[in-house]
């Protein structure tokens, strides 16, 4: 039996010799397996094997078959312990086995020895996921009986691919070295940690059984009866062992097979449907056609200005379900990027009024003004339009950067023809940058003719009569609503979504996930999306936004509302901070809570 001394060491279905009854696996101290050797066994007459990089060359010598994957793994990875992805295919020909394929992989090294790269346990790892996260394959998760299963490496990697533990089958090796007065009887009545398939033990041949040329048979013979005297296991002698591990292998596989046969058939027959549909479209295919040539080309530009097209009008094929992009990126650039981008523009009370008593009486001159001259009002309203600017072009900028990801995402499917794809997304971008600055000019233009000319008599433009009425209108609207429900419009739901509150302590439950409700007059949170326990309702008086700065044990996106009063805002917390997965995320609820009214802070702004 092919045991790697390594102690991590992990299988997809390991080799094992009595499948073909032969010792032909490479042993040793440290890490032996450094290529993945995958072993095909053929049922056949007589008995052979061959390998794939010695094509035509026959070995009936299973001592040669060692020699040789031992060659042709330091002919690829060194003879100083190096690894490498690249895997050693050997058939093997036999009336004694059945027709299936093995794979041997590498155990875990947690230290890089020798030539090994200082990588190496992220290398094997990738190297067994590949093998193992396919849903054929069935999963032998070996692991010594002399450590902790907990631990388990081999459990853990199949765990990740295989939750529910419907592919992985325990084996548990090292029985014989326990220490004197344990043993591994909950592990293997599957009592410790639960599989579905269940664990079973096994007694290998030691390094010095091998060296000394033990008997293959007669290994099985003390392993048989080491089960039936240990008092530990002997109650379950008949289902432990080699033999039983192999009569176990060949009715899973069985089952195996049976139950994933439907559904590979069934791919087989859709890609045979679609290779079919393919040889029709090109059973009149004629290459020296001229005109084949141009056709495939308009066909593709087409096809890519269909899907710029619909990535931005939003009815695309294929939809990201990971992150807004395209259109929906753009929509959210206009609806919350922009207005928070205004907000930051929040200027200072303190220095406006002084630019204003400043106007006014410079335009007063020697004199002393009994009116405040339209001049002044001009003067700082001008500055302050002026000041729009930057969010504009910030807006232009990001739409701009976005729609050339756009055409980047699209030009993907060129990528067959690296020259027509890489000459698209330049032609494309180059338009997109022209129009850019076009665009640019635009909106200075928009700002510019808004500053040339302040329209006083506009509908929407607040006079000091119009201020007075309106002020006297709000403080009737509030004494008539005391005592009363809050009007429809403060009722409004601005947004809805998960969120955690981050700064509850330890002590006090911790950071929890809940869903919170934002109206134009409080957020509130409750147990679930049901929205039937509430567990708090804030109001949004005095209260504001701010950043705060993630934390390195953590990679959740942090922000936190305070009252600008100084007072606490939950309970006895001044701060409430709240958590998102994305910085998209922290925006998105900071431009909803802009709406509602909480503005940043202008000392968290960047």
């Amino acid at each position: 039996m092919k045991i790697c001394n390594d102690h991590r060491a992990f299988w997809v279905v390991t080799v094992f010799f009595f499948y073909v009854s032969r010792d032909f696996l490479p042993r040793g101290s440290g890490i032996v397996t450094r290529r993945p050797l995958v072993l095909q066994l053929i049922t056949a007459k007589t008995e052979y094997a061959e390998f794939l990089h010695c094509k035509g060359r026959k070995f009936t010598d299973f001592d040669e078959v060692r020699q040789e994957i031992e060659v042709e793994t330091d002919r690829i990875t060194g003879v100083n312990k190096g690894i490498s992805s690249i895997p050693i295919n050997l058939r093997i020909y036999s009336p004694h086995v059945l027709s299936l394929t093995l794979i041997d992989l590498p155990g875990i090294t947690k230290v890089p020895v020798g030539d090994q790269p200082p990588d190496i346990e992220q290398q094997i790892r990738d190297m067994i996921m590949q093998f193992i996260a396919r849903e054929n394959c069935l999963i032998l998760a070996v692991t010594p009986a002399n450590t902790d299963l907990a631990n388990s490496d081999a459990l853990k990697l199949a765990k990740e691919v295989d939750p529910q533990g419907l592919r992985t089958i325990g084996v548990i090796t090292k029985l014989d070295l326990m220490d004197e007065g344990t043993d591994a009887r909950e592990i293997l009545e599957n009592k410790l940690l639960p599989l579905r398939r269940g664990y079973i033990g096994v007694i290998n041949r030691s390094q010095k059984d091998i060296e000394g040329k033990k008997d293959i048979k007669a290994a099985l013979l003390a392993e048989r009866k080491f089960f039936l005297s240990h008092p530990a296991y002997r109650h379950m002698a008949d289902r432990m062992g080699t033999p039983y591990l192999q009569k176990v292998l060949n009715q899973q596989l069985t089952n195996h097979i049976r139950d994933t046969l439907p559904a590979f058939r069934s791919k087989l027959q859709s890609q045979l449907l679609s290779i079919e549909h393919e040889v029709e479209v090109y059973k009149n295919f004629r290459p020296e056609d001229p005109t084949r040539k141009t056709k495939a080309l308009l066909q593709m530009v087409q096809q890519f200005s269909v899907d710029f097209e619909k990535r931005i009008e939003g009815s695309g094929d294929q939809v990201d379900t990971l992150e807004l992009s395209g259109g929906a990126k753009i929509n959210r650039i206009f609806h919350e990027r922009f207005p928070f981008e205004l907000v930051k523009m929040e200027f200072n009370e303190k220095e406006l009024r002084r630019e204003i008593s400043y106007a006014i009486k410079n335009i007063h001159g020697i004199r002393t003004g009994l009116f405040t001259p339209d001049m002044a009002f001009e003067a700082i309203v001008k500055k302050q339009i002026v000041k729009l600017k930057g969010p504009c072009l910030k807006s232009v900028d990001l739409v701009m950067q976005e729609l050339i990801n756009t055409v980047k995402k699209c030009t993907k499917k060129l990528a067959t023809y690296p020259r027509l794809c890489e000459e698209t997304e330049r032609i494309v971008a180059s338009y997109i940058r022209e129009r850019e600055e076009k665009t640019k000019d635009q909106v200075l233009l928009l700002i510019d003719i808004q500053v040339s000319y302040i329209n006083t008599n506009h509908e929407d433009f607040i006079g000091f009569a119009n201020a007075q009425q309106r002020s006297s209108q709000v403080n009737k609207s509030a004494v008539g609503n005391q005592g009363t429900n809050l009007p429809p419009s403060r009722q409004i739901v601005i947004r809805k979504g998960w969120l955690t509150i981050n700064n509850i302590g330890i002590m006090k439950g911790g950071s929890k996930e809940y869903w919170f409700v934002l109206t134009a007059e409080s957020l509130s949170w409750y147990k679930d999306d049901e929205e039937k326990e509430k567990k708090y309702m804030l109001p949004l008086d005095n209260l504001k936004v701010r950043d705060v700065e993630k934390s390195f044990m953590s990679s959740k996106h942090i922000f936190a509302l305070f009252n600008t009063e100084q007072r606490n805002v939950y309970k006895d917390y001044r701060f409430l901070e709240l958590a998102c997965d994305s910085q998209e995320e922290v925006d998105s609820w900071k431009a909803s809570l802009l709406r509602a009214g909480v503005y940043p802070d202008k000392s968290s702004v960047s």
